[in-house]
């Protein structure tokens, strides 16, 4: 049986009222985005239509999922909230801070002796608030829930970029930033801008060595990085319902890579195949009771051009296996002729030194059975692994099935390292280097969802392409970028040319999944006997102390710095390494901006300090503008802050004494971030106003006091010589966001509330 199986329920026997309410409100037929945004409102039954993209509407989330690294500094703010449990079905998962180094089991003791600390703090604030724990080794989050949690129709934020997964299963899940869960835990609305609506029509249908990846790969090359910033990318079509539920969860789960704020798929057979074969019949059955209104109309799916903000063509028939990178996970390749010349014409290392299979994105039963199946053609053709090969099932009931069928033992006789079922070299989790900045030019291809630099092992010269599964152990095998497998052929260890045949797979697996112990916890009934303690001497935790209000007199502010080019979460607060840091605000701020670049001398953490006239590391700068009471300011170029949904990236400048950070454009989540920790989010009026910020400029903020919505604030920009530049800035800061900036932070007025 399901958890939560009467909110499931609830959830559906309020739908009908509720979109057929909004149906008759917005006059028309409605996407299956617009019915679970309608039947989620925080005011019950619709009143209005909304605009998208325009009006901000508080929404109340059925659920809330938390992983290790987030769940830390999201579970200190609820500790302030006053609140004895939480209101909504919450669960913290431990997959961050596994290390993949030298194999599943080892590599999982470590993480235990070197984070027992953090795992029992996260495991007794979970037991005292109620919230469902999953331990260490269970799995990745995300696939963890498309099993556990996810339901069709439903609506659940994550503090994770890539809980869009969960739209494989046919919910609008969206990534968001801790201070955005606490609301929700804490028993308060969850305020989102009305997204607009992407639809991607897919026909035809998927064969041969192409993959669902693929179509997010092409997605990607399409809308770029932010190309889906503030919309639902919802995917409709023969090509869609023919598609297996986890293949839906990877196209989804990569949708964070287009800045969309997520996506979704229509509930379907495939669904209702993947619920029953996850032990949720109740959840079929109930979805089924409703099914009509688990997909858009039908009107819409007909003439879509008239619904969807914009709609997307792919016929699967047409699409070929592609390789995206290195660096940005929307520079798309066609594998074979395509990749030789780009490869050759860009200086990219052609050899393959690693293949890797695995994360959120690509970790599930049927993604192995696939990749397994070209792994045995490499035995039964005499072939070995030029590269090497890793893999990170993406749970135990996955890794444990995968085990008993006998599809991990044929990566293993290919010698390939089987890691702990956590994220690992995803996020930075892997040991591959002692000195990773010394480190040489290399390339790796991994089925991953984040290629950008030094993402998976902290070299900045290693070129990361992402691929389907298939095709990552295809050229594991191969050893070589430029290798076709529908073309191209290999030498085996007798000198006989040989092909690899087409992959296949499962989509479920033929006796059914099963595990003997799936790692979950569940918490007391009534958690208020448990104490949660954090060693004031410790390193890794430390309790916070609310945010001071800025106020609305900002003069004298410095320049932190002005990053030049994509700058992302990972650029100003890096995972890798200092994920152990992740519940130590002060230790892990050391790590501030760090990985950004300066636009005066292209250098990455190496700033002026216009106190002491000379250049240094950013975090070392900026505490003493601090220790001088002196505010500051960072300016930055479009997309800041892309990536991952950690908010230490807000919280970090924030405690060091940033005030604003001014930007051409954000990407959603983390422009959301900084408003809830008490900052200015600013963009330019005119972009061309980047470049008459200097880099000795002091800034002054000149019509605060009037900070109200829509209205436009000046900044005065005092350069050296003693000239000045008037740079007009916009928000989209609404009253109640003025409100968090008022208060200092969006926790400080929620608990002044509660109080």
């Amino acid at each position: 049986m399901a958890f939560d199986i009467e909110m499931i329920k609830g959830v559906y026997g309020r739908m009908r009222e509720r979109v057929d309410a909004a149906r008759e409100i917005v006059g028309r037929p409605l996407t299956l985005a617009e019915k679970i945004l309608y039947s989620h409102l925080w005011d019950s039954i619709p009143t209005k239509a909304f605009a998208r993209g325009k009006d901000y509407v508080d929404f109340a989330p059925d659920r809330i999922a938390c992983q290790d690294a987030t769940a830390q500094m999201a579970l200190l703010q609820f500790m302030q909230a006053g609140k004895s449990k939480v209101a909504v079905p919450t669960t913290v998962h431990c997959d961050h801070l596994i290390q993949a180094k030298v194999g599943a089991s080892q590599d999982l003791q470590a993480a235990l002796n070197t984070s027992n600390e953090v795992f029992n703090f996260l495991e007794s604030v979970s037991n005292k608030y109620g919230i469902g724990f999953w331990k260490p080794g269970a799995g990745i989050i995300h696939q963890v829930v498309l099993e556990n949690y996810a339901f069709p129709g439903g609506m659940m934020i994550g503090t994770d970029s890539h809980t869009v997964n969960a739209g494989g299963l046919g919910m609008v899940a969206i990534g968001v930033g801790g201070a955005d869960a606490v609301d929700v835990m804490a028993g308060m609305a969850w305020e989102l801008k009305f997204p607009k609506l992407i639809g991607v029509r897919l026909t035809g249908k998927l064969s041969g060595w192409t993959a669902p990846k693929d179509v997010i790969l092409k997605v990607a090359e399409i809308l770029t990085v932010k190309g889906g910033t503030g919309a639902i990318v919802e995917y409709f079509g023969p090509g869609a319902t023919a598609m297996s539920c986890t293949g839906k969860g990877t196209i989804c789960n990569m949708g964070a890579e287009i800045g969309a704020t997520t996506s979704t798929f229509g509930y379907d057979e495939s669904m209702e195949r993947y619920l029953r074969a996850t032990d949720r019949p109740d959840v079929a059955d109930a979805a089924n009771e409703v099914k009509e209104y688990l997909t858009a109309d039908a009107e819409v799916y007909a003439d879509p051009e008239q619904y969807f903000d914009q709609v997307i063509d792919i016929n699967l028939s047409e699409l070929g296996p592609l390789l995206n990178g290195p660096f940005t996970p929307d520079l798309s390749t066609n594998v074979g002729p395509e990749m030789t010349k780009k490869a050759t014409d860009n200086d990219w290392p052609l050899s393959v030194e690693w293949g890797l299979i695995g994360s959120c994105t690509n970790s599930s039963y049927e993604d192995l059975s696939r990749a397994s199946s070209i792994a045995q053609q490499a035995l039964d053709k005499g072939l070995k692994t030029k590269a090497e090969f890793g893999i990170n099932p993406g749970s135990e009931q996955v890794r444990y099935t995968a085990e008993r069928d006998g599809i991990l033992e044929v990566f293993e006789k290919l010698d390939a390292k089987i890691f702990t079922n956590a994220c690992g070299p995803c996020i930075g989790q892997w040991a591959r280097y002692e000195d990773p900045k010394n480190a040489p030019k290399n390339s790796i291809v991994h089925s991953f969802n984040r290629n950008f630099a030094k993402r998976a092992d902290g070299n900045p010269n290693t070129h990361a392409f992402v691929a389907s599964p298939e095709l990552t152990a295809a050229i594991a095998i191969a050893g070589r970028l430029d290798f076709n497998p529908i073309t191209d052929k290999l030498i085996n260890e007798k000198g006989e040319e040989v092909m690899l045949d087409e992959p296949t797979g499962w989509e479920l697996p033929p006796k059914g999944f099963e595990v003997k112990d799936n790692g979950y916890i569940e918490p007391e009934a009534d958690g208020s006997h448990v104490q949660v303690n954090v060693n004031e001497s410790s390193e890794r935790l430390q309790l916070l102390t609310p945010f001071e209000p800025i106020g609305d007199e900002i003069e004298g502010a410095k320049l932190l710095i002005k990053a030049y080019g994509k700058c992302t979460t990972d650029h100003i607060s890096m995972a890798g390494p200092w994920l152990r840091y992740r519940g130590h605000l002060d230790n892990i701020a050391n790590n501030t901006l760090i990985g950004a670049v300066n636009a005066y001398n292209k250098q990455t953490n190496f700033v002026k300090n216009q106190l002491a006239d000379e250049y240094g590391g950013v975090p070392d700068t900026q505490r003493a503008y601090k220790a001088n009471g002196i505010p500051s300011i960072v300016v930055g170029d479009h997309n800041y802050g892309e990536g991952s949904s950690r908010e230490h990236a807000a919280m970090q400048p924030r405690h060091l004494g940033v005030v604003a950070v001014l930007v051409k454009s954000f990407a959603r989540i983390h422009e959301t971030n900084l408003k809830k920790q008490g900052m200015l989010a600013l963009t330019f009026a005119n972009e061309n106003d980047y470049d008459k910020i200097q880099e000795d400029d002091t800034f002054n903020f000149l019509d605060l006091n009037e900070f109200a919505p829509g209205k436009p604030l000046t900044i005065e920009a005092v350069h050296a010589d003693g000239s000045k530049d008037a740079i007009v800035t916009n928000h989209s800061y609404n009253d109640a966001q003025i409100d968090w900036f008022k208060a200092g932070s969006a926790l400080n007025l929620i608990k002044a509330q509660n109080a």
